[in-house]
């Protein structure tokens, strides 16, 4: 990344096009993000990890042949990031969804924040040895050792095995995964409001390392020595936030430190925007590297934390999507005012802007972590007296309570729960009907398209989602467990005839 920013700053006097070395290798996540979401819950998250990087390999070694061969351009150069973009879009979920597969969950947090103390105390190294690569070899060395680095990743991906609980059924049509992944993140309250902040922290925190090329030549007066200690400053913040984000975690709640950490970023902005000295813009990128790695560590764990196993790659797919599509979207707009404006009148902005995401918590808060069983139960499938198919269906599924008058106003509370739970692991139209002749009778129905959609639903339920049934049994009264119903669909013929001539009716 260093050779390919400062190769942009010195072969284009374009501001924007030095800003879209950062847009290029987020774009392709945004767009394809969600797809290798679904990939990662449905197949091998290994093989689709290896996949990737063979992916970013093959673009770091075509860059390299050609940076060889002289025969590059700014579009080329852009060209091979957005490459380099498609393989981490495919790899960063299925590896990300890994850390559950190896870890209970309880440990998750932990194990995000060493990731992050490891790639950023590579950061602090990488950036001062990547600069002093380029001023005395030039980008071409810099970009062959990138490349034999990618070979070792493989290499060690091939080697390294962890075992994946099989799920008892087939693999998901992609395009039912998709849906299923979207419709537990929409129906998701922690999940949403950490995507809505990570694409707003992106948006604006980003001009930090997109400008930084700029920064470094323009402002400082600087070649790539001078850009790498920056990035090394950047890189050692987020090392020492990662090392002391365990204990900042148990004296601040995690929304009290996101906010801190858009506070430092735009310290960070309004700090480069006027400062001269290499070592006071060191000094302010390591308040920014701290607030980086403090706010996308916490956002990571809670989508992690609030997603079951089943769906975990896609709910990260999707807030890594978003959030990318707002680093994207904010390398093009800090790009376009520093070169309309200016660099200092970008940053500033960009201060301003941050500030005014630390304030998001208001509306969108992040709620404090919580150890529960996200782990899937298992389920036995039911005995029935048809011989259904997978594609069978729709299912019709019904769920008979009896309860008293004194229970009414707790049990409505707990079918608030229950709708989210259902709706969440697949349930369709779901609805609560009360019997007029038996007030104590309720029932709770909801469809699924087919058989296998059915078992699928019941397959996802876990531990946390059981003990919403023992509350509804408490409520529940009698001997005996409620009863439920499964059915099957069939229209008529005769239906079928109304229907086509009440569509023939209307087009009249």
């Amino acid at each position: 990344m260093v050779a390919i920013s400062w190769l942009m700053a010195t072969i284009s006097t374009s501001d924007v096009m030095v800003a879209l070395v950062q847009a290029s290798t987020t774009l392709p996540t945004f767009l394809l993000s969600i797809i290798a979401g679904a990939l990662a819950d449905n197949y091998s998250r290994r093989n689709l990890m290896f996949a990737g990087w063979c992916v970013i390999a093959l673009s770091s070694t075509m860059l390299t042949v050609l940076a060889g061969l002289g025969i590059f351009n700014p579009w080329m150069v852009l060209a091979f990031s957005c490459l380099a973009g498609v393989g981490a879009a495919f790899t960063d979920p299925a590896w990300h969804a890994s850390v559950g597969d190896i870890l209970r969950k309880r440990d998750v947090p932990a194990a995000v924040t060493l990731i992050s103390v490891g790639y950023n105390a590579v950061r602090s190294i990488g950036p001062a040895l990547g600069g002093v690569v380029v001023a005395s070899f030039g980008p071409l060395t810099a970009f062959a050792v990138a490349t034999l680095t990618y070979l070792m990743l493989l290499w060690t991906i091939g080697r390294c095995k962890w075992h994946v609980r099989p799920s008892p059924l087939p693999s998901e049509p992609l395009t039912t995964a998709i849906h299923d992944g979207a419709r537990f993140t929409a129906l998701s309250s922690e999940i949403k409001a950490a995507i809505a902040r990570g694409a707003l922290f992106g948006l604006t925190s980003i001009s930090i390392l997109a400008l930084l090329p700029l920064v470094a030549r323009d402002q400082l007066g600087g070649g790539p020595v001078v850009y790498g200690i920056l990035m090394a400053g950047f890189g050692t913040g987020a090392l020492f936030a990662g090392i002391c984000n365990n204990i900042l975690r148990r004296r601040l709640s995690q929304e009290r430190l996101t906010t801190l950490s858009c506070i430092a970023c735009a310290a960070c902005c309004l700090s480069l925007a006027f400062t001269p000295s290499v070592a006071v813009a060191a000094i302010a990128l390591a308040l920014g590297g701290a607030g980086w790695v403090v706010t996308w560590t916490g956002l990571d764990v809670s989508v992690q934390l609030a997603s079951p196993r089943w769906v975990v790659g896609r709910t990260l797919s999707i807030y890594y999507a978003l959030s990318s599509g707002g680093i994207a979207a904010g390398s093009w707009l800090w790009g376009t005012v520093a070169e309309s404006y200016s660099l200092s009148s970008a940053l500033e902005l960009s201060g301003g802007a941050l500030l005014l995401v630390a304030g998001t918590g208001f509306l969108l808060p992040i709620r404090q972590w919580k150890d529960s069983d996200q782990a899937p139960l298992g389920f036995e499938t039911p005995q029935v007296a048809l011989d259904l198919k997978p594609r069978s269906g729709p299912i019709v599924a019904k769920i008979e309570y009896s309860i008293p008058e004194a229970n009414v106003e707790a049990f409505l509370e707990q079918m608030l729960e229950r709708r989210r739970v259902q709706s969440g692991v697949g349930a369709r139209y779901w609805n609560l009907q009360r019997d007029l002749q038996q007030p104590s009778r309720w029932t709770e129905t909801f469809r699924t398209p087919t058989w296998m959609d059915y078992l699928r639903l019941n397959h996802r339920l876990t531990a946390a989602d059981k003990e919403l049934d023992q509350r509804l049994l408490a409520l529940h009264l009698g001997e005996l467990p409620p009863r439920t119903t499964l059915a099957i669909e069939r229209p008529t013929v005769a239906g079928r005839k109304r229907d086509q001539s009440m569509r023939f009716f209307f087009r009249r």
